[in-house]
């Protein structure tokens, strides 16, 4: 199933279709997005799902693919995209994502690269909760080969980022450093609304960590010098709930970019940073090496 521009504001709107297929920017399209080109046909914002079994996670996923054009160079860039608590892969970036990362790269004002999201599980926090299904393995071991045999992010098919929303951000910090403990910490890590909760009894409610050690062992306040190096940017809401969490995040991990706004855990605010996001990976996006 291919998507693009307006009939797939972010991922969601994947689950929404039922025509493949691909569908070019007009150029009034183009003209509302701001987006130059010498080529009213260009064709923009691919969205494309596939279905692959992994065997870390015991069962088949969803992999969707947000591209900045319908043919991306081979072995483009690509960054992970992790979703949020009660969410999937084809629910997993903000809306406008794919617009916004076609009309940056189109402008040239980022290098190409491209987004992947993958399922990995609607409740863990990209852990391993229960025996036998396990995300992140899923996301360190797998995804490099899927990517690897698609011809995309570069002869080892390592996602050059990360970035995830809401749970997505705490699993994206973990891949991070989980990443940086194998010495391959990748270029930049983005956590939009990251679940920076504070207290085991609030993280308690979400049946996601055995026991209080088990969240600690994991929880990216805990593990600050673990991302040291790696360029971060996180942003937040300031009436969401996570913003206790996410101030000291900013004040004692010092990242990239800090960015708090008024705005609540919800899509609104998750779209008004996506031009935020986009850029920032786009400042850490590698040469693009052949597959």
């Amino acid at each position: 199933m291919l998507l693009t521009g307006s009939s797939a504001l972010g991922v969601a709107g994947v689950a929404a279709a039922g025509a493949t297929g691909v569908l070019p920017f007009s150029e009034a399209m183009q003209r509302a997005l701001g987006v130059a080109s010498s080529t009213p046909a260009t064709e923009l914002g691919v969205t494309k799902v596939e279905r692959v079994y992994s065997a870390a996670r015991g069962r088949e996923v969803d992999l969707v693919f947000l591209l900045p054009s319908k043919n991306p160079q081979r072995g483009l860039p690509i960054s992970l995209y992790l979703h949020g608590r009660g969410g999937s892969a084809r629910r997993s970036a903000p809306g406008g994502l794919v617009n916004q990362l076609s009309g940056e790269v189109a402008r040239r004002a980022v290098p190409a690269y491209g987004f992947v999201a993958v399922d990995g599980g609607p409740t863990n926090y990209w852990h391993e909760h229960v025996p036998g299904d396990d995300p992140m393995r899923m996301l360190l071991e797998e995804v490099p080969v899927w990517l690897r045999e698609r011809g995309l992010g570069g002869v080892d098919g390592v996602p050059f980022a990360c970035a995830g929303t809401s749970m997505g951000g705490f699993g994206a910090l973990l891949y991070a450093r989980r990443r940086a403990q194998r010495r391959q910490p990748p270029a930049a890590v983005a956590a939009v609304s990251p679940a920076l909760i504070t207290s085991w009894d609030e993280m308690s409610k979400r049946n996601a960590f055995h026991d209080a050690a088990d969240w600690a062992s994991m929880d990216p306040l805990k593990h600050l010098g673990d991302l040291q190096g790696i360029p971060t940017g996180v942003w937040c809401g300031t009436e969401d709930a996570f913003i206790t969490g996410v101030r000291r995040f900013i004040t004692e991990a010092r990242p990239k970019v800090g960015h708090t706004a008024r705005g609540k855990h919800g899509e609104a605010f998750f779209r008004s940073v996506v031009p935020g996001v986009v850029s920032f990976l786009g400042k850490h996006v590698p040469v693009a090496r052949p597959a």
